[in-house]
């Protein structure tokens, strides 16, 4: 080979790597590191952002839901109150009238949780 191809070569050889070199310095000069990381930083603030309006609309959810479980409840409580009296009234009608109620049927243990003072 002679001195004219060796001269092309190593031309574009340096050419080359000036390329690389000018590619990586432009990269360099417009992302730094510092950038990167803050961009990472933010990438993952916004996914727990996300993630914890995710669990809040969760926790409103079972707030409502557990908001309705109380009111049904409360409401079957007072219907259990109502029925205990009536259940009372009915008992004393009976015992008016000169006759015997019938015997009660045995209570659960679950429903004597619930149900005191049973006098019927």
């Amino acid at each position: 080979m002679n001195a004219e191809t060796w001269t092309a070569i190593s031309g574009g050889v340096v050419a080359l790597a000036s390329a690389g070199v000018t590619a990586w310095g432009a990269r360099s000069a417009r992302r730094t590191k510092r950038q990167e990381n803050r961009d990472d930083f933010l990438a993952i603030t916004q996914q727990q952002g996300r993630a914890i309006e995710r669990l809040e609309a969760r926790v409103q959810r079972q707030e409502t839901e557990a908001e309705k479980q109380r009111e049904r409840i409360t409401d079957q409580d007072e219907a259990i109150g109502w029925l205990l009296h009536r259940v009372r009234s009915l008992v004393t009608h009976i015992k008016k009238a000169g006759l015997e109620p019938p015997a009660a049927e045995p209570m659960s243990d679950r429903a004597r949780r619930y149900i005191h003072h049973i006098d019927v």
